[in-house]
Parts: C-alpha cells; sequence; structure tokens
C-alpha cells in the first residue's frame, strides 16, 4: 500500500502581511457568521453576475440588483476584507478571483455550494453543536422531528433543491479530475453506486469509448440524470440507469464499483453499503472509495467544517486515513493503493479477496 501526500503552502496574503494578534483573530472568527451570511446575501443578490469586467459603483450595482445603495455597500466593504470583490480608490468595485466563484455562469462556479452551506437549517443546527459533540448524535431530529433528508424532501424542498444543484456542480467539477485519475484500460463494465446524476460515470464511459456503465441511486435523482445517459443520450447505449438505496441492496454486477462521497453517513448506513457493494462484486471486483480527509489535506478547514456539518445533520463524519483503512479493511477489502485525486480528494483503491 502506497500513500501519496500534498503539501499546503501559505497563502501569498499570508506571507506579505503579518498574522493579527491573538484577540484580534479571536474576535474575527466569532463573527465568521458574518461573513457566511455575507457571501449568502451577495449570491441570493446575484452581486457577482451583475457586475461584468467594468467596475461599478455601489449606486450602480444596487439599481442592477433593485437594493438600497447604501447597505449593499456595507455589504461589500465587508466582503472586500475577504478578498470577494475588491474597492478601487475611486470608490468602484471589481471582481476577484473568489468573487467571480459567485457567478452562475462561471465554469468553477461554488454559488450552489456557499448557498448549500448557509441554507436556514444550518442557522438552527450550528448553536446545538455542544449537544451534538455530547451527544455524538445528529440534532435535527430533535429540531425537526424527522431525519435529515426526509425533513429536507417533505417541509423544505427549496432547500432540497439547492442540496441538488450544489452536489451537481460539485460531481461536475470533480468528475473530469476522477475520470482523468482513473485507470479502467483493463475494465469492460463501471458502477457508481449513490453516483447522483452520473457526472463520474458519464465522464468514464466518454474517455473509455469501450466501457459499459451502471449509475444506481434513489429514484428521484436518476430520474434527473445527465442527458448523456438518458434515452437519446450519447451514451445511453453503454448506460443502465438502476434506481434504488445502496444502503438497502445494490443489484448491480460490474468490475469496477467507484463509491464517492456517500461513505460519511451514520456508521450503520456505512457498513451496510460496503456490505452491499461486496456482495454485489464478488471476489476479484475492484471497489475504489474516493473521499474527502480530514488530516492532512490541503483541505483542512473545508473538510473538518464540513465533519462538523455532518455531525448536526445526519450524525456522520468524514474520515482520516486512519479510520478510512479501518472502515475498508474491517469490511474485508484489500487496499492496494490511498492516492489523492486532487487537492480536495483521495482515491483508496481496493479489491474483493477471493
Amino acid at each position: 500500500m502506497t500513500t501519496a501526500r500534498t503539501a499546503q503552502p501559505a497563502p501569498a496574503t499570508e506571507a506579505a502581511h503579518p498574522a493579527p494578534p491573538p484577540a484580534m483573530r479571536l474576535r474575527e472568527l466569532v463573527f465568521g457568521a458574518a461573513c457566511a451570511a455575507a457571501v449568502r446575501a451577495a449570491a441570493r443578490l446575484g452581486v457577482a453576475d451583475a457586475l461584468g469586467e467594468t467596475p461599478l459603483s455601489a449606486d450602480h450595482l444596487a439599481a442592477a440588483v433593485k437594493t438600497e445603495p447604501k447597505p449593499l455597500r456595507r455589504l461589500l466593504r465587508a466582503l472586500t476584507c475577504y478578498g470577494i470583490f475588491a474597492e478601487r480608490p475611486d470608490g468602484t468595485f471589481t471582481h476577484t478571483d473568489m468573487s467571480r466563484l459567485l457567478r452562475e455562469d462561471d465554469p468553477n462556479s461554488l454559488r450552489a455550494i456557499a448557498l448549500w452551506c448557509t441554507e436556514p437549517w444550518t442557522w438552527d443546527a450550528w448553536p446545538k453543536l455542544d449537544e451534538a459533540v455530547r451527544s455524538g448524535r445528529n440534532v435535527v431530529q430533535e429540531l425537526y422531528g424527522k431525519e435529515f433528508f426526509q425533513y429536507l424532501n417533505e417541509d423544505a424542498p427549496e432547500s432540497a433543491d439547492v442540496f441538488n444543484r450544489a452536489m451537481t456542480t460539485s460531481s461536475v467539477q470533480s468528475a473530469r479530475d476522477v475520470a482523468q485519475f482513473l485507470d479502467l484500460s483493463g475494465s469492460t463494465s463501471v458502477a457508481d453506486i449513490g453516483g447522483g446524476q452520473g457526472h463520474v460515470v458519464a465522464s468514464l464511459l466518454e474517455k473509455y469509448p469501450s466501457l459499459h456503465g451502471t449509475l444506481l441511486d434513489l429514484p428521484r435523482v436518476v430520474e434527473n440524470a445527465d442527458p448523456r445517459l438518458r434515452a437519446g443520450g450519447t451514451l445511453a447505449d453503454r448506460v443502465r440507469l438502476v434506481p434504488g438505496d445502496c444502503r438497502a441492496a445494490v443489484p448491480v454486477q460490474a468490475d469496477v464499483y467507484i463509491i464517492k462521497n456517500i461513505l460519511e453517513w451514520d456508521d450503520d448506513s456505512t457498513t451496510r453499503t460496503l456490505r452491499n457493494v461486496i456482495e454485489a462484486g464478488g471476489p476479484g471486483a475492484r471497489i475504489v472509495v474516493i473521499e474527502n480527509l480530514v488530516d492532512d489535506t490541503p483541505s483542512m478547514r473545508f473538510s473538518t467544517a464540513m465533519d462538523l456539518l455532518l455531525l448536526l445533520n445526519v450524525g456522520g463524519a468524514k474520515h482520516t486515513t486512519e479510520s478510512m483503512v479501518g472502515r475498508l479493511t474491517a469490511a474485508g477489502l484489500v487496499i492496494g493503493d490511498i492516492s489523492p485525486v486532487n487537492p480536495y480528494l483521495h482515491a483508496f483503491d481496493c479489491t474483493v479477496p477471493a
């Protein structure tokens, strides 16, 4: 088993400016909700979409997004402190690399993810983090009287749609990296388990013209699969769309199974999913598990925050390398290699032993 690690370089701004004293930094951190709320407000108002390549004043932007000029200027001033938009000496505002990511039309847009991480339920759940830490259980059941995804789909459909858009955005952006990373040249079939709308399997089918694929996910999800995979799509004749819950069963046979970002639920769900995939694949099957890790990766602040959010909403957890290795070997898998796919994801390449 080999492992590969990537170090996180210090941002240029940190190198140019000394860190604030501890008291100031702590004050900034405890007001972190203000930053998150400001990003959410800018995304919902469409400020980044209204601002093109020509600098604009707060008055012009306010007219474009239908807000009052003075409060909008205050919002922009707060965001510029974090490198989201920049203010010129003449008082006009311009884009930065981060603010462009809030545009709908940016190929690497993070607008949907910014909204998902600041949805109304998160503001209900975060204040109860101490309760979740004490009990080790999610707080959503107590807050809303039902399991998290049941709550989303039944009581907060707009938030559920935001979730689906965010997951689609994330999947589209990572699918290219996964397809480039994986070598399936010796395989004839691949199954993406809990693969959402199927962007990963679509990218792999495009990379390997003789490969056949299967996408397994909940009925509502596969109904909205990538158009390339649906009837009439360019890849439809080489793919099978299977509606189902991988926690209940995996009625899919393939040479290679991909499990990406779904082994972070509660322990029981994770155990059942792995067992079902192993039983479906049988001896010799290759199982590639792709996950965010919370140890020694360039995305530590993001990954550890998502780890705490998982504790709050589903009682789940992001993995360390050690905990993932333990989980996979306990399930009976043999791990052949652990490698970074990109700065956010690591792949655990496993086989089912004879």
